[in-house]
């Protein structure tokens, strides 16, 4: 009979134990009654569960941190055409972000939904061509209707008249498209009705910038100043807020401009002759990978050898697709009241200037 018997000094044996102290917990749907249980029960187990787990427990940290810093909240992706429209609105509305950076196209489809338009099921098997013949635009698998975009893309372009030869940071100017809307379920409408920032550094990469560009078109045919963006201005103002923040603290859904943007902040603050030191807490959901070198799928790791995220930071990542693991994280922590006593801040703005950040 063979045996075979490891040869482990006792520093060995002490460190082995400890190891395997925590074992991985089978999880029992039967005890599993809410959101907050079925999130609590995912930190003990492996894989992308636990991530979300984790991710879970750094969103509760930043909620109830006595500190009480800035939550920047940096959003990408298809999120109103998956259903994440009131998710993002009750994140705003119950106090859980004080920030709003997103790509154009999640402003505009909120916008687009305020106007009434609606996002269908379809498939991601139907046919584009016949599509196209009957002007309807595919996202992945849900339809939209190509002349609602067109009339929308119009309006916006006619209604910039109102903003004639003015020069504008994407903050200035999403709060007073929210000023159109009446629709207690938008992003853009929580946020006006709440003083929330909310900026769009691509602003031009959406229909948005489509019906801009068509303003602008219009404009410089008549021989008068059309309104515009500045984004340097964007970066300004967001600098500023980052400055006047005791701490700031980031959640990003997907990736892209929205999240290199809020990291660029923190360096950015620099020109205060100001070392924020990182953001105190961050996370992120995503479906891209570090492997690649992108700034989507980057660690929060590698933020910190940018000085974006604090070296001590409390950090998580889920790769999981938001249109998933966001509710689950936004969720847990509506049915635990983490932000019910989380005090609001109100911003003082002179034009650009930020005189105020209050809390």
């Amino acid at each position: 009979m063979l045996s075979f018997e490891c040869s482990l000094d006792e520093k060995q044996k002490k460190e082995k134990k400890r190891l395997l102290s925590e074992p991985v917990k089978q999880l029992d749907l039967t005890k599993t009654k809410t959101i907050a249980d079925l999130v609590a029960s995912y930190q003990d187990m492996s894989i992308q569960a636990r991530n979300i787990g984790e991710c879970s427990q750094v969103f509760e940290r930043m909620l109830t941190d006595k500190e009480r810093p800035t939550i920047m909240l940096g959003m990408a992706g298809p999120m109103i055409a998956a259903g994440l429209r009131k998710v993002i609105r009750d994140m705003i509305e119950y106090n859980m972000v004080d920030v709003v950076v997103s790509t154009g196209a999640i402003l505009y489809q909120d916008f687009y939904q305020a106007r009434g338009y609606g996002h269908f099921k379809g498939s991601p098997l139907a046919d584009d061509v016949v599509l196209r013949e009957h002007y309807i635009d595919r996202i992945y698998d849900t339809f939209v209707d190509e002349e609602k975009f067109i009339a929308l893309d119009t309006w916006i372009g006619d209604q910039a008249a109102e903003l004639e030869g003015k020069i504008l940071s994407t903050r200035e100017y999403l709060y007073w498209l929210a000023g159109f809307i009446k629709d207690e379920n938008s992003i853009l409408y929580t946020a006006r009705k709440h003083g929330i920032p909310v900026f769009c550094p691509a602003i031009n990469d959406s229909s948005i910038g489509i019906g801009l560009t068509h303003h602008y078109h219009m404009w410089r045919e008549k021989g008068k100043q059309p309104m515009t963006i500045s984004s340097i201005r964007d970066n300004y103002e967001l600098t500023q807020i980052v400055h006047k923040s005791k701490r700031t603290s980031a959640f990003y859904i997907a990736g892209g401009v929205p999240k290199n943007y809020i990291n660029d902040s923190v360096v950015m603050t620099y020109i205060f002759d100001r070392e924020t030191g990182g953001h105190k807490y961050a996370l992120q959901v995503t479906t891209d990978v570090p492997h690649w070198g992108g700034l989507s799928g980057s660690t929060l790791s590698e933020a910190q050898s940018w000085g974006k995220v604090n070296k001590q930071a409390t950090k998580a990542m889920g790769f999981v697709e938001p249109s998933v693991s966001v509710p689950l994280i936004v969720g847990s922590a509506l049915q635990k009241e983490l932000s019910k006593n989380r005090s609001r801040i109100s911003y003082e703005w002179n034009g650009d200037i930020l005189k105020s950040l209050k809390v």
